[in-house]
């Protein structure tokens, strides 16, 4: 059991979540996840992303064996409470962490065919939002979550704990450029949320594949004239609010996506 507090596990831990963790996680091809949701999605054999180490406090063996959680495959490394404490960044730990292997997926592992869906989120920043709409997207059966250069690094502390184990159910591509997302897009369903649009998403027309883009929290979306492919909608909204929240606006969009889907229209 580890219990020095100089170990070099927690400077190797606090690397990939402190202020340069985007560069670490990287550099290293690891991130951190921390908690037993996480681990009820990691830890079945073959489960990607991969956990390449596992930390654990004596109390977190038990709770572990009380789920009836199977991670004799798994590298782990029992630490003292204070040494977990130390490497965690949440408040109140729950005496796991993993060390887990960022998946390498590009472009080419799209899986584009019937009754596909996907998100695109363009220069979104909020580590919130951004969990929060993987894990819509995983609960409403979206195949998989794209994001732009420039937008929230979808491995960090904050964007994995909002997204609550999502991450282990949908392929996620970071940093694609719309222009080379376009370029392998087969038809026209391809739709972007703005509020000013005059397209409502309750009266649109779409066929599979299809493609939802989201844009920043405070900028939106570009203008996109060169992209005459793309096709902007708005929710409706009777009431007072002038505009929503964006993972809210999204998970509306994904929620009426697939409803429609499973109307077969």
């Amino acid at each position: 059991m580890i219990e020095s507090l100089h170990s070099p596990h927690i400077a190797r831990v606090k690397a990939l979540i402190g202020s340069r963790g985007k560069k670490s996680r990287k550099e290293s091809g690891l991130f951190v996840a921390e908690g037993l949701q996480f681990l009820r999605e990691a830890a079945r054999v073959g489960s990607k992303p991969e956990i390449e180490t596992l930390y654990l406090t004596a109390a977190a063996r038990l709770k572990i064996a009380a789920e009836g959680l199977d991670i004799n495959h798994l590298n782990t490394v029992d630490v003292a409470d204070a040494v977990m404490n130390a490497m965690g960044e949440t408040v109140t730990p729950q005496g796991i962490i993993g060390l887990c292997k960022l998946p390498e997926l590009t472009l080419n592992d799209i899986e584009i065919g019937p009754n596909k869906k996907y998100i695109y989120l363009h220069e979104i920043q909020d580590p919130g939002n951004a969990g929060t709409i993987l894990r819509t997207a995983d609960a409403t059966g979206f195949d998989g979550v794209i994001t732009a250069p420039n937008s929230v690094d979808l491995f960090s502390p904050k964007v994995v704990r909002a997204s609550a184990g999502s991450l282990w159910h949908l392929p996620v591509i970071e940093r694609v450029e719309v222009s080379d997302l376009l370029s392998i897009w087969p038809n026209n369903s391809i739709f972007a949320l703005e509020v000013d649009a005059n397209n409502s998403l309750l009266e649109i027309q779409y066929s599979h594949p299809s493609l939802w883009i989201f844009g920043n929290e405070a900028h939106g979306l570009p203008q996109w004239e060169s992209q005459p492919r793309i096709s902007s909608i708005s929710i409706p909204m009777p009431g007072h609010a002038e505009s929503l929240n964006l993972a809210a606006a999204a998970s509306i969009v994904m929620f009426y996506v697939t409803q429609l889907q499973h109307l077969g229209q």
